[in-house]
C-alpha cells in the first residue's frame, strides 16, 4: 500500500475547479466505438427482445443514446432480474458480458424470470475508456438524489417510472491496473484528499451489500466463475483494503456510497469484479466469467424459488 502519484493537471492540495475539469475533459480521446462495439450489437437482439431508449447524453446525445432490453415474453408472474453494464466505462467485460448473457444464456432462463438489462449506463466513458463521465464525475458514487451524473440519473429516472419490484440484480465490473495508474490519482488531485494505492486483486471476486447479505447467493456466484477463471486471493483477509466476508467475496454498505448495485431493493444483488489485466486471462475469459457469475446466481435464485 502505497500514496497515490502526483497528476498533470491541477495545484496540489486544492481542488479541482471548473477550468481543471475542463482541462481533463479536453484530454480525452476516442479510443473505441460504442456505435460498433455496443449499439450494433444491441440491434441484433432486437429479434428476441424489446429494446428502448430511456436517456441520452447531454454532451452528445445522437452519440450517446442509452438502452434498456426487456425480455419479450414479460410476466407480472415472474420475478424480474436487473443487470447492469458499464456504468465505468472503461470496464469492458460488464458491457459485452451484459450483452453476452442476452444472447445465450437468457433464453435458458426465460420462462422463470424477466430480464431487464441496461448494457452500458456510460457510453462516452466506454468510447474513451474512462471510470468518471465527460463532467469528471464516478456515476458509481452518485445513485442518490440530485445526483451529480446523469447517467445515474438517466437510471433511476428509468426504473423509478417503470416501478419494477426486483429480485435480484447483477451489476457488472471490473478493476484494472489503470485504477492505481490513473483513476485513483486522478481522483486524489481533483478532491486533494490523499488516496491509498492498494494492491490489485489478481483474480475475480464480487462484492455484496452490507445492508441485506446473501452469503449463499455470493457463494453461488463465485462457485460458478471458478470454473470458468481463477477467484482472486485475499492479501492478509482482505481484498481492496475490505475484509474478507467468505472466499471471493467482500461486502460494502451501498447505498450510503452512491453504488449503483444499491439502486433497487432487490433482495439478491452483487457486484462482480473481473481482473481484465492477469495474465492469466484474455478479454474472452473475461466476458465468460460475467456470464457465469449471472448464471450461477440464477441456478440459486431457482432453489430459492421452489
Amino acid at each position: 500500500m502505497t500514496s497515490t502519484p502526483s497528476y498533470p493537471i491541477g495545484t496540489p492540495g486544492i481542488p479541482w475547479g471548473e477550468a481543471e475539469k475542463a482541462a481533463w475533459f479536453a484530454a480525452q480521446t476516442v479510443k473505441r466505438s460504442y456505435a460498433d462495439e455496443v449499439l450494433a450489437r444491441i440491434d441484433r437482439l432486437r429479434a428476441d427482445h424489446e429494446v428502448e431508449r430511456y436517456g441520452a447524453l447531454s454532451c452528445d446525445p445522437e452519440r450517446y443514446p442509452l438502452f434498456a432490453i426487456r425480455s419479450r415474453d414479460w410476466s407480472a408472474s415472474r420475478p424480474t432480474v436487473l443487470i447492469t453494464g458499464g456504468v465505468h466505462g472503461y470496464e469492458t467485460s460488464g458491457v459485452q458480458g451484459a450483452l453476452g448473457f442476452l444472447r445465450g444464456e437468457a433464453a435458458r432462463f426465460a420462462t422463470v424470470f424477466n430480464f431487464l438489462v441496461l448494457p452500458c449506463l456510460s457510453p462516452w466513458g466506454y468510447e474513451t475508456i474512462n471510470r468518471w463521465n465527460p463532467r469528471a464525475v464516478d456515476p458509481n458514487r452518485s445513485f442518490r438524489p440530485d445526483s451529480p451524473s446523469e447517467e445515474a440519473a438517466a437510471v433511476m429516472g428509468y426504473l423509478d417510472a417503470a416501478a419494477i419490484d426486483f429480485l435480484a440484480h447483477f451489476d457488472l465490473h471490473e478493476t484494472t491496473d489503470s485504477d492505481n495508474a490513473e483513476f485513483r490519482p486522478a481522483l486524489a488531485a481533483r478532491d486533494a484528499v490523499p488516496h491509498e494505492i492498494w494492491d490489485i486483486p489478481d483474480g475475480f471476486y464480487a462484492v455484496g451489500d452490507g445492508a441485506r447479505p446473501v452469503p449463499a447467493f455470493q457463494k453461488a456466484v463465485i462457485d460458478s466463475v471458478e470454473k470458468v477463471t481463477h477467484i482472486a486471493p485475499p492479501v492478509a483477509g482482505k481484498i481492496i483494503g475490505e475484509p474478507l466476508e467468505q472466499w471471493g467475496v467482500i461486502n460494502y454498505d451501498a447505498g450510503p456510497l452512491g453504488l449503483c448495485m444499491g439502486v433497487t431493493r432487490a433482495r439478491f444483488v452483487t457486484t462482480t469484479e473481473v481482473y481484465p489485466d492477469s495474465p492469466k486471462v484474455t478479454p474472452q475469459i473475461c466476458i465468460e466469467a460475467q456470464i457465469a457469475a449471472v448464471r450461477g446466481g440464477l441456478r440459486h435464485l431457482l432453489t430459492e424459488l421452489r
